[in-house]
């Protein structure tokens, strides 16, 4: 695998200086300060090539971006309304670009409003560190008692809905306030900060998208990016939903084994292809990874190593240490090492790109101020234990 971590630009709180310590190879970054649906253009793409590059101090150790993550996907390209055909050329012209500075792997995703959902960034654990964490039940507060919504009994049954109000009389001001912004702050670094009002609104423009409507959107969208990633040589790379589990009444499209299966189907391309979130999607219980994994294995373009426990009531969960959580980690990188095996049989480059995805907020980075999910500390850690399971397989060969 190429080891990876994610990095946000010159204004995230962890630098590249500190990455090098990992012993991490390449870089996983993102022009966040494009505003989403701008074309990325060439000269931007170099700088930050140049960036990285300058931090470099030893020919033994240097760093490489190697993943774009993401090119948010503008809303309006998801509705297919406004000036959704110039958006969607924007996105192409801005794949070509990153193809053309020999990045050749995309990240993406076609969630509606936002690109992630936590209900708590400071889950405090028994170790005294600290984990994101979901909570279904905090998550029915939020669209009650928050966002003011109607209709819930529609989506949730009485007895949830009388235990988030019970939720609800407990929490007091700050956990509300809490509440909030874990839900509405979105990913770090992104670029829409949504209020009650506007993430309402937002809400709104999806009423009367469904499901089979949302899909078609996304099929289209394939329709015009694919080919302009086939010409250049480009792997797209397409992020479950996260969670993979209906929120706010939105439709849901990547969140199964069958919903990879529809997308594939529309558009059957060496492009077209999957990051394998390991975590996004051991948090729906109905998911299988590591049939997943086989199902889709020559789809699989990036991987995120990111472990959860899922709680008793099936839509909960904790972001775990990677090595301790549902996932058997050593089995589904056995798998991931067979799958480059069968790949260096065929191409010339067959690592896939991987990064741990989220750490716990440890030792003296929880003094910081840092993104959630992103200490350096606790995805260092994470990525020691990960290279120390490939080494491991490695060496003994277990995976052959």
């Amino acid at each position: 695998m190429e080891l990876s971590f994610r990095w946000f630009g010159t204004k995230d709180p962890v630098k590249l200086t500190d990455i090098r310590q990992s012993n991490a190879d390449f870089i996983v970054t993102s022009l966040h300060q494009i505003p989403t649906g701008e074309k990325w253009s060439n000269e931007e793409i170099k700088k930050r090539i140049n960036i990285i590059e300058k931090s470099n101090i030893s020919d033994s150790n240097k760093l490489k971006w190697n993943v774009v993550e993401s090119i948010p996907v503008h809303n309006n390209i998801k509705l297919r309304q406004g000036n959704y055909k110039k958006l969607i050329e924007n996105y192409k012209d801005s794949i070509a670009n990153i193809a053309k500075n020999k990045i050749k792997t995309i990240c993406y995703n076609f969630m509606p409003v936002i690109d992630w959902t936590r209900t708590q960034f400071n889950y405090k654990l028994p170790t005294e560190g600290f984990a994101l964490r979901f909570n279904y039940l905090h998550l029915i507060v939020f669209e009650k008692y928050i966002l003011k919504m109607k209709a819930l009994e529609k989506r949730y049954s009485n007895k949830l809905i009388k235990k988030a109000e019970k939720e609800f009389k407990k929490m007091s001001r700050r956990d509300i306030e809490n509440l909030k912004y874990a839900v509405m702050g979105g990913l770090p670094a992104a670029e829409i900060k949504y209020t009650v009002s506007t993430f309402n609104k937002m809400l709104k423009a999806y009423d009367n998208i469904k499901k089979n409507e949302l899909r078609k959107n996304f099929s289209e969208f394939l329709k015009e990016i694919i080919p302009v990633a086939e010409e250049n040589s480009v792997k797209m790379a397409l992020h479950p939903d996260d969670p993979p589990i209906p929120l706010f009444g939105l439709p849901r499209i990547v969140s199964t084994l069958d919903d990879y299966n529809y997308i594939f189907n529309q558009y059957d391309s060496k492009s077209n292809g999957m990051t394998f979130c390991v975590g996004s999607l051991a948090s729906n219980h109905n998911n299988d990874v590591y049939k997943i994994f086989e199902a889709f294995s020559e789809k699989i373009n990036f991987i995120h190593l990111r472990n959860v426990i899922k709680k008793k009531d099936k839509k909960s969960f904790i972001e775990s240490d990677h090595l301790e959580g549902d996932v058997d980690f050593v089995k589904l990188i056995k798998m991931i090492l067979n799958e480059e095996n069968k790949r260096k049989k065929k191409y010339k480059h067959f690592h896939i790109p991987m990064r741990p995805d989220h750490g716990h907020c440890l030792l003296d980075d929880q003094k910081k101020e840092l993104n959630p999910g992103y200490s350096v500390i606790g995805r260092m850690k994470g990525l020691a234990e990960i290279r120390g399971v490939i080494k491991t397989l490695n060496m003994s060969k277990l995976y052959e």
